[in-house]
């Protein structure tokens, strides 16, 4: 099982080693201030009271992040649109209430009152995510869930070893669109844009 981390204060920081995910009593539930108060080079998610470690990313991930962001910010300028892109690390301040900060691999943000030198206070309008081999269960379920709770307009799950991309559209029909590598992906709400990871992936 992937590893959370589940004691804030009284266990050193020692996260890659931990088995197995254990129940927190209610108060060694972990909170902003301990997500803030990682160390240099530790990354980090806060969800539901632990702090979940993130991998190191292999070289194919951070291709794919680099080139959709570059893309995306492209398309989006050449547009004129003022949505800002921004990749990982980026704190997201999910429900802006402090209970949840998540890192999204590409992230997405039109409204400008939203970001702070934090990052983003709130749920961006386009998160994408690539799936770690390590805990595929989290960008499938845990954050599906977080992000169709939180106000994400548009989520994509990258997923280089299925070679699948599965696209989510949160509105009142909650549409998902599954995609292999050999397809262009299009987004619903930047229109005219769309990625092509099987050139990607290729290279």
């Amino acid at each position: 099982m992937p590893a959370g981390y589940t004691e804030c204060e009284h266990v050193p920081l020692s996260y890659r080693d931990q088995g197995a995910i254990r129940p927190l009593p209610k108060d060694d539930l972990c909170t902003a201030d301990d997500y803030w108060s990682l160390p240099d080079g530790v990354r980090a998610e806060l969800i539901d009271g632990d702090l979940w470690d993130l991998a190191s990313p292999s070289r194919m991930h951070q291709r794919i992040v680099s080139m959709l962001t570059t893309r995306l910010s492209n398309h989006i300028e050449d547009r004129g649109g003022t949505c800002e892109v921004y990749p990982a690390p980026f704190a997201v301040n999910l429900f802006a209430d402090d209970s949840t900060f998540v890192e999204p691999d590409v992230s997405v943000i039109c409204d400008h009152d939203k970001l702070s030198d934090r990052g983003c206070e709130g749920a961006p309008d386009f998160v994408a995510e690539v799936v770690s081999p390590s805990n595929p269960g989290m960008d499938y379920l845990t954050k599906l869930n977080l992000y169709r709770m939180a106000g994400v307009r548009e989520y994509w799950i990258c997923d280089p070893l299925q070679e699948r991309v599965m696209v989510y559209v949160f509105d009142s029909a909650s549409v998902v669109q599954v995609y292999g590598f050999s397809t262009p992906v299009p987004s619903t709400i930047f229109p005219g844009f769309e990625f092509d990871f099987g050139r990607v992936v290729g290279n």
